[in-house]
C-alpha cells in the first residue's frame, strides 16, 4: 500500500514538481553545496522569497572555499533583506568548518552532519537526501499538513508529532529519497495547500482520510503561541553635519552582528524630540512597535556617525530599514 502511495507521489512529482535551482529529478543534486546554502536559506522562509537571494548569493560566493574566506560582514551583505541572520552566522562557520576540518567535502553521515552548525534534524535529513540520495525522512510543515490530512489526524500537532513522523518514515520510498523528498515537498507546496487544497489533483486523493470533510483546512490542528509584545524608543541621532549614529549589534541572540540605530524598551536621551513617527514590525514570536525619536548631538559614546548616503553599505535588518524609511518620508 505504501509502496503505492510513493509510486503515485514519484509519477505525480516527475510531470508536476517544481524546478528549482538546489535540486535535480532523478537523483541528488551534483552540487552539495547549493543544497547547503538552499537549506540554510530555506529554515522558516518560503522558496518563493528564497530564490532571488540564492541566485545573488551563489553568484557571490559560487564554491564553499570563497564562502569561507569572506568576512562575515561581506555574508551580511549579502544575505540582508532575507532575516533571520542567526543563519548566515551558522552558514559561514559552517563553511569555514567543511573547508578546514574535512577539504571542502560535506560529510556523508548523518551524525556527522548534525554537527554541524545550523543544522537541526529536519535539515540534516533534507540535505542528506537531496544531496546524497541517502534513505532519510523529511518533516517540514509541507509534510506534516500532508500526514495529518492523509490519516485524519485532529490532535494539536505538538502532541502527536512522534506519530506523525513515524507515518512520514513509513512513507518514505527509500530507493529514491531525493526525488521523494522533493516529490513530497512540493505536494504540500502545491496540492495539499493550508487553504483551498486540491484534492482532485492529488495523486494520495484515493486513500486520504480527510478528502471532501468540512474540516480539512483546520488539519493540522496547532496550540496557539501568543507573541510577545516589545514597545520601545529608536533614535535617529544626527550630528552638526548631518551625519547619522549607528552602532553595531553584538554576536549574540536577535540579529547579532548587524548594525541599527540606537533603540532601548526605556528612554535613552531625555532631550530627545519624539518625532511623531512609529515603525512595527513582527518576528516569529515577538511584535515590535518603536517609536521614533531625534535627537542632535556631537558626542554619544554607543556607536559612530557615517554618510547617510552610506548607510546602505552597513548591513541591517528589516526593522531597521523601515525606520530609515519612515524617517525620509
Amino acid at each position: 500500500m505504501n509502496n503505492d502511495l510513493s509510486k503515485k507521489l514519484l509519477t505525480w512529482y516527475a510531470a508536476n514538481g517544481r524546478n528549482l535551482p538546489w535540486r535535480v529529478k532523478g537523483g541528488p543534486h551534483p552540487n552539495p553545496y547549493a543544497v547547503f546554502v538552499s537549506e540554510i536559506m530555506l529554515q522558516q522562509t518560503t522558496v518563493k522569497s528564497v530564490l532571488p537571494y540564492f541566485t545573488r548569493f551563489m553568484k557571490r560566493f559560487p564554491t564553499i572555499e570563497s564562502l569561507s574566506a569572506a568576512s562575515l560582514e561581506d555574508v551580511y551583505a549579502c544575505w540582508q533583506g532575507l532575516g533571520y541572520y542567526a543563519r548566515a552566522r551558522s552558514l559561514h562557520a559552517t563553511a569555514q568548518k567543511i573547508v578546514r576540518e574535512y577539504g571542502g567535502k560535506f560529510p556523508q553521515q548523518k551524525n556527522q552532519i548534525l554537527k554541524l552548525k545550523g543544522f537541526g534534524p529536519y535539515t540534516a535529513a533534507s540535505f542528506a537526501a537531496l544531496a546524497f540520495n541517502l534513505p532519510e525522512t523529511v518533516v517540514d510543515g509541507n509534510v506534516i499538513r500532508i500526514i495529518c490530512r492523509m490519516y485524519h489526524l485532529t490532535q494539536p500537532i505538538e502532541e502527536i508529532l512522534p506519530l506523525v513522523r513515524q507515518k512520514a518514515e513509513i512513507l518514505t520510498d527509500k530507493k529514491n529519497p531525493a526525488d521523494y523528498a522533493s516529490a513530497i515537498m512540493d505536494l504540500g507546496a502545491l496540492i495539499c495547500t493550508p487553504k483551498k487544497p486540491q484534492c482532485l489533483l492529488c495523486p494520495f486523493n484515493k486513500s486520504c482520510l480527510s478528502i471532501g470533510r468540512e474540516d480539512i483546512e483546520k488539519i493540522p490542528s496547532r496550540l496557539k503561541v501568543s507573541k510577545k509584545e516589545i514597545n520601545g524608543i529608536v533614535y535617529i541621532i544626527r550630528n552638526k553635519n548631518g551625519d547619522i549614529l549607528i552602532r553595531k549589534r553584538k554576536e549574540k541572540g536577535l540579529l547579532s552582528g548587524l548594525y541599527e540605530f540606537p533603540w532601548s524598551e526605556t528612554p535613552l536621551f531625555a532631550d530627545a524630540r519624539d518625532g511623531g513617527l512609529v515603525v512595527t514590525h513582527i518576528f516569529t514570536h515577538i511584535k515590535m512597535r518603536l517609536q521614533i525619536y531625534e535627537l542632535r548631538t556631537e558626542t554619544v559614546g554607543d556607536g559612530f556617525f557615517i554618510k547617510p548616503a552610506d548607510i546602505t553599505n552597513y548591513p541591517m535588518s528589516t526593522l531597521m530599514k523601515k525606520v530609515w524609511q519612515k524617517t525620509l518620508l
